[in-house]
């Protein structure tokens, strides 16, 4: 699960970003740019007198890829940092808003200067499309992943929708609001900042209006889906009916997020195996995947796409927030000042959350409620926060060297890794049965000395990142970075 890729423009982010901090050097800036004229410093070269990277968007970048990998393949044996099955807030739901508000920080810089906007506007709607087609080939259904060595999809059934595809949505519509929605006033007062920027702001509450309204006002009648499964409550493959006729229900049957997916969509281009399988109702482990309990109600077998239509209007705000995150790089060059108005935002949005579930709207990541993106872009900006402070600040870079690298080719590492095209691949090379392979082989290895299932897979889940921190570690030393 940009930020979750650094889908804007990778060759910006080579570009030098911050100029060195010191007391007695009053000119000391973020100077984002366009063109790519120098490159970043090796991994052990001292911050030279001029500009270096922003080395600390990077480390969140990695970090947010890091945590993918760690909850897509320990949240099996530890379901508690798995993403939460209908309402709440675990480790693995922080993901998507952390990729999210990265794309709107780099857009920020990426877009500070537009000679035309144009050619601008061209450029984003085909980095759009080409995240949305590799979103489509990794996730719609044509890569099967780990422990299934078989390829293919039924055009049929592909999966519309998916992490990449959300990505692109936000990015989207966060670069066409910095490249058409900004007055042209100079900067120098707080005052001039809200001129600046303040119509990019009402086309966000506008996006968020839109969701609210639908979401609470749309009436949602009973529906049908085919299911095609045997399971433990004696239903039969055919067609099964959920009863709603509701409005404003934000349960997992009869929520407008999934009915606008059905119409527009149809139920065989959705996920497949939605989060709420793991919910009590759905499954005798909840909150881990597990056979269906008795008197289960029909629709946990439904298919539910959590990256789904109208969801993705508000999970767009996450990259909107990212974006003033990035403007306060762009106009203010005090970095303690920086990181001061950084947390003026994030508690704020923290706060708001944290209210707007006490008043009755939940954390939900598959609806991406309005309280769920305050309290999630509230952390993001918490974490970069503090990342910056460390990172850039501090200058506290070896520690966080093996997340920079990562950040530094996050397309390549999710892709890869996240993904499962890697493990698939070594696994399609075993002796005499599919199961005995390096990558399952390695992991039953671990288990048997530590002598406990789960935390055997936690330490190679935390293998495979080192792995992969290497591996883009190797890539930075060679200059090789993937973009689109």
């Amino acid at each position: 699960m940009s930020s979750l890729i650094d889908v804007a423009e990778e060759e910006e982010q080579r570009t030098p970003l911050l100029h060195n901090h010191n007391a007695a050097a009053s000119t000391d800036d973020i100077v984002p740019s366009s063109s790519s004229s120098s490159p970043s410093n090796g991994p052990d070269s001292s911050p030279p007198a001029a500009n270096q990277r922003l080395h600390s968007l990077d480390v969140f970048r990695g970090l947010t890829v890091a945590l993918m990998i760690l909850v897509d393949d320990a949240g099996g044996a530890f379901p508690s940092i798995n993403h939460s099955p209908w309402f709440g807030v675990t480790l693995a739901d922080f993901v998507m808003p952390f990729f999210l508000f990265g794309v709107g920080v780099s857009i920020a810089l990426v877009f500070k200067r537009i000679s035309n906007k144009s050619i601008a506007t061209k450029k984003v709607v085909l980095r759009t499309i080409k995240l949305f087609i590799l979103g489509l080939v990794l996730q719609g259904g044509y890569f099967h992943g780990r422990n299934d060595l078989t390829y293919g999809v039924d055009v049929d059934k592909i999966r519309w929708l998916g992490v990449l595809q959300r990505i692109s949505i936000g990015y989207l519509l966060a670069s066409m609001a910095e490249i058409w929605l900004v007055n042209n006033d100079i900067v120098d007062s707080a005052t001039a900042f809200v001129k600046k920027y303040y119509i990019q702001w009402m086309f966000a509450i506008l996006l968020c209006s839109v969701y609210m309204c639908l979401l609470y006002g749309l009436y949602v009648p009973n529906w049908e889906y085919e299911d095609l499964s045997m399971n433990l409550t004696g239903y039969a493959s055919g067609t099964q009916i959920v009863h709603c006729e509701v409005r404003s229900s934000l349960e997992p049957p009869c929520n407008v997020v999934g009915l606008i997916d059905r119409v527009i969509l149809g139920e065989h281009h959705l996920y497949q195996h939605p989060v709420y399988r793991r919910t009590k109702e759905c499954s005798i482990n909840s909150p881990d995947y597990g056979p269906l309990p008795q008197n289960a109600p029909g629709w946990c077998l439904a298919p539910f796409d959590p990256e789904g239509i109208l969801s993705s209007l508000m999970a767009a705000i996450t990259c909107f927030v990212g974006l003033q995150f990035g403007h306060i790089l762009v106009h203010f060059k005090d970095q303690m000042q920086r990181v001061l108005l950084w947390l003026m935002l994030s508690f704020p949005l923290l706060i708001a959350g944290y209210v707007l579930e006490l008043l009755g709207v939940p954390f939900c990541k598959p609806l991406y409620t309005l309280s769920y993106m305050c309290i999630t872009a509230g952390a993001s900006g918490l974490f970069l926060s503090i990342i910056f402070y460390i990172v850039d600040i501090k200058h506290f870079r070896k520690p966080t060297m093996l997340l920079e690298w990562m950040g530094m080719n996050a397309l390549i590492v999710y892709a890869l890794a996240a993904c499962d095209l890697f493990p698939a691949a070594v696994q399609g090379f075993y002796w005499h049965s599919p199961e005995n392979n390096l990558v399952d082989g390695t992991e039953s290895l671990l288990q048997a000395m530590i002598h406990s299932e789960k935390w055997g897979t936690l330490v190679f889940v935390m293998l495979e990142i080192l792995f992969w921190s290497i591996v883009a570690g190797f890539l930075h030393m060679k200059g090789i970075y993937l973009k689109l």
